[in-house]
């Protein structure tokens, strides 16, 4: 299973690597992944923070948001 997992991580960083389109969109996720970290570790109930933002990404995935 592991080893499927690190072909499909070599794949999507090759594919970042050279398509400047893709580059972007990952640079603007990670943008999203550390400002919901960031808001994560503020809260004083992290726990509850981190289920939220769980919640908000199961949300855009499924299309609801």
């Amino acid at each position: 299973m592991s080893v499927l997992l690190r072909q499909i991580a070599r794949y999507a960083a090759q594919k970042l690597a050279s398509d400047p389109r893709a580059k972007e969109m990952a640079a603007k996720a990670a943008r999203v992944v550390v400002d919901e970290a960031r808001q994560i570790a503020r809260g004083e109930d992290r726990a509850r923070a981190a289920g939220r933002a769980v919640r908000r990404a199961m949300n855009k995935l499924q299309g609801d948001r």
